[in-house]
């Protein structure tokens, strides 16, 4: 379950990235009381949380319905995931901007706590991806099945609950971090996370090949 919590708050941590989202938040939200702005972290936090364990808990499900095989989905899950973390690690500018434009629309609380602010600000496609890929990658064995989702929901929990502590303190996150400090970290969770899809993308290759390696002998 540890292994499982570990791969997961990972992965994602890096994607999410609560802590630089709460600096955009913090612009996206000028405008807004106090009062307003806690309650919108909330709703935020919440939807998130329902959108992380959708996607953990059926996502995988959902296309193994529709014939996609384990492997093949490991290895473009392992893809999706290694090609979004080579984007942060390369321009996290850029998607500090792109995240910055989706969010702009926000009007009423509680018509944009859940779009843009929670998707595809917070919680867009490529965490949908990536919780996707961490989904494909539960053990066969029906006994650590439980174990597995019970670490990976509460990876998503905690992610959830940062997102709520960091969105809330985004002011003072603000002004502990800067941007510049925010893009260090920017940058070392997208490491993390390319290397967490590469071993997503292992996992589907050795599945496909070892059926067909172990036909030879």
């Amino acid at each position: 379950m540890f292994d499982s919590f570990l791969l997961a708050f990972t992965a994602l941590f890096s994607i999410v990235n609560p802590i630089a989202m709460a600096l955009i938040f913090s612009q996206v939200t000028v405008g807004r009381s106090p009062r307003e702005r806690a309650r919108l972290a909330g709703l935020v936090s919440l939807y998130s949380a329902l959108v992380m364990l959708t996607a953990l808990w059926a996502g995988a499900y959902v296309l193994n319905f529709f014939g996609i095989s384990l492997a093949a989905l490991r290895i473009a899950g392992g893809f999706v995931v290694a090609e979004r973390a080579w984007a942060l690690l390369s321009a996290p500018e850029a998607h500090e901007a792109k995240k910055q434009e989706q969010a702009a629309p926000a009007e009423t609380a509680e018509e944009s706590a859940f779009f843009p602010l929670t998707i595809p600000f917070t919680t867009g496609p490529g965490t949908i991806s990536v919780a996707i890929a961490l989904g494909s990658t539960r053990p066969a064995d029906s006994a650590a099945l439980g174990s597995f989702f019970l670490g990976v929901s509460a990876a998503a929990l905690a992610i959830s609950a940062l997102i709520w502590l960091s969105y809330r303190s985004a002011d003072r996150l603000v002004a502990l971090l800067g941007h510049t400090r925010a893009r260090v970290l920017t940058r070392l969770f997208a490491f993390l996370l390319f290397c967490v899809g590469v071993q997503i993308l292992l996992n589907g290759v050795t599945d496909a090949l070892g059926p067909m390696l172990a036909g030879r002998k």
